[in-house]
């Protein structure tokens, strides 16, 4: 074991790790060797130190603090959209927010997707992060588009549900891109989207062809699941398909090529509309392994998982199934890849989220087929990660936030700040030692401030206590838990109501079951305007005070996470008092320079 142990050490795996209670947990013999093998021969890294390096700093956000709005794209509803969000919503709702003052808009990633297995609609298990989802493309706004091109019947339906019909509204929009594809002469993506991509692009189209093909033959839309010739994008078999469906693989470049342009037309209204930063946009922190990322790339370790070891909320640990970056490749490159992945997310940007942040440190990773027990921490250079990120950011112009929730390293948020990475605090995890709420002045200004995220209930769901019925509904905790929780819930509300107060922020009284009054919502958010951090985003389902959470954590197919519509159109939310009540009281703390 010793002997193992040492090398895994000379390539940054950690043969033990800090588990619960603060008790030293080795790894299995089996996964050090495992993880040896899949960094692959004359795999080195050179030991790291948690220290950002001097002059790799982000660009930072000016003195003045300023708000936003984080939108789950595929939850606006319009008139004229096909049953889920697309980007002419997203151009629409800028001149909404802009007006209002609001500098940003967060999205949730907008990765590519599995065309082919719609159904697997989870933004953070994408098949690739370099390339964007065709699903959120406003056909009718593609010069060409007519019609007759599109299902009217289908789209009509789609637009009535009150949960995104992911393979309904894969059907009716790919029916009419292909018409509408067929009526402009079957073009290609223009020479500059291609010399953008690269072969990587090339890749990515030929994937998603193949994955069509492979799925309607019942071999699955992943690569993982296909016969073993058709794993390797470099073999002859995929060679002569490419040869053979090269229609096919030019329309999935022109896919990307329609989408990347309509994003970066939300870029623009965004800035027409008077916001200081624009798209603020988040990065998964992996792929799904069986995605056109890992297919064929030396870059991604295809058969392993990133995941959490087992604490005191999931004693099983997590996997979650995502590929990792490789931590060899990545040192052997100067993390070259990685740069390149994030100045392509940063290129229609004004700000990015990185989703575990402490991803550029280290990431839990497990060999495939092992449980999250079996799995061990590995570090990445973390020299080279900071300087592509900050070189990205310098040359986009674009902030960085990290997620930097849960199980947080000693010292990392220290190398967050020396690298100019703002970080990312939540009203709710926001306490002291008795579970009091800490008061605005105690957040760090290198910081975005929210009252909660996509993981997490809305205001209103937990006001009510909406998110402990849901996780005992499902299965996430049981009749005794879930008592004790609702009964623990009224003075979870008065330490809020008493934050609130002390801030001079409300003197009306302790509140009560049911739906918060309006006035209280807009205190809430006013006492996180208040901060010192820089940043300070409002959930587009709290600003039309919905309770449905739009994805409950540790479920797959029992909630219907990443579908929840929103009841109203943006111009309805708008116009609502509840929305005017939250707006103007972070206005009044954060008022546009």
């Amino acid at each position: 074991m010793d002997d193992i142990a040492a090398r895994a050490r000379n390539l940054g795996i950690q043969p033990e790790y800090e588990g619960v209670g603060g008790t030293r947990h080795r790894v299995p013999e089996a996964t050090l060797e495992r993880l040896i093998a899949a960094f692959g021969p004359g795999a080195a890294m050179t030991p790291q130190r948690l220290e950002a390096p001097p002059g790799a700093r982000c660009r930072l956000p000016g003195d003045s603090r300023c708000w936003g709005v984080a939108v789950q794209l595929y939850q606006l509803r319009s008139a004229r959209n096909w049953g889920i969000g697309d980007f002419a919503d997203l151009w629409d709702l800028a001149a909404i927010l802009g007006a209002q003052g609001a500098d940003f808009i967060g999205l949730n990633p907008l990765h590519a997707p599995f065309l082919a297995a719609p159904g697997r609609c989870s933004p953070f298990s994408p098949s690739n992060r370099r390339f964007l989802n065709p699903l959120y493309l406003a056909v009718d706004r593609i010069a060409g588009f007519d019609p007759a091109m599109m299902d009217q019947g289908a789209v009509d339906s789609l637009r009535r549900t009150d949960l995104v019909d992911y393979p309904g509204v894969a059907r009716a929009k790919l029916h009419a891109l292909r018409a509408l594809w067929d009526g402009l002469g079957r073009p290609d993506a223009s020479d500059q989207a291609r010399a953008r991509g690269g072969a990587e692009l090339d890749r990515h189209a030929l994937f998603e062809a193949l994955s069509a093909r492979m799925a309607a033959a019942g071999q699955g839309a992943g690569w993982t699941a296909w016969p073993a010739a058709w794993r390797d994008p470099g073999g002859a078999e995929v060679a002569a398909f490419a040869r053979d469906h090269a229609a096919e693989i030019r329309f999935h470049r022109w896919l990307q090529d329609q989408t990347a342009r309509q994003l970066a037309r939300a870029r623009d209204a965004c800035a027409e509309a008077g916001m200081g930063i624009g798209l603020y946009l988040d990065l998964a922190v992996g792929e799904a392994a069986d995605g056109s990322g890992s297919w064929g790339n030396p870059d991604v370790l295809a058969d392993v998982r990133i995941g959490a070891p087992p604490d005191y909320f999931n004693e099983q640990g997590q996997d979650w199934a995502l590929a990792p970056l490789s931590p060899a490749a990545m040192a052997a490159s100067r993390a070259a890849p990685f740069g390149r992945l994030m100045a392509g997310v940063m290129e229609p940007a004004g700000a990015v989220r990185l989703d575990h942040a402490m991803g550029l440190w280290q990431l839990f990773l497990i060999p495939k087929g092992a449980g999250p027990q079996a799995g061990a921490y590995a570090r990445y250079p973390l020299d080279d990660m900071l300087r592509a990120l900050a070189q990205a950011s310098q040359d986009s112009g674009a902030l960085v936030v990290g997620e930097d929730l849960g199980n947080v390293p000693p010292g990392f948020r220290a190398v967050m700040a020396a690298a100019g990475i703002l970080s990312y605090r939540i009203l709710f995890f926001e306490r002291d030692a008795k579970g009091g709420f800490l008061p605005p002045g105690d957040y760090p200004d290198l910081a975005l401030a929210c009252l909660s995220t996509h993981d997490l209930p809305t205001f209103r769901g937990w006001w009510g206590g909406q998110d402990i019925a849901l996780r005992q509904r499902f299965g996430l905790i049981g009749a005794e838990a879930a008592r004790d929780q609702a009964a623990a819930r009224p003075a979870e509300r008065g330490a809020l109501i008493r934050a609130l107060a002390e801030a001079g922020l409300w003197d009306g009284g302790e509140g009560a079951d049911g739906d918060p009054p309006p006035d209280l919502v807009a205190a809430v958010h006013r006492f996180v305007a208040r901060t010192p951090a820089r940043l300070m985003a409002v959930r587009l389902e709290d600003l039309a005070g919905d309770d449905r959470p739009v994805n409950l954590p540790s479920t797959e197919g029992e909630y219907p996470n990443w579908r929840p519509r929103l009841a109203r159109t943006a111009e309805e939310i708008a116009a609502s008092g509840l929305f005017r009540a939250i707006v103007a009281g972070i206005a009044a703390e954060r008022p546009k320079a």
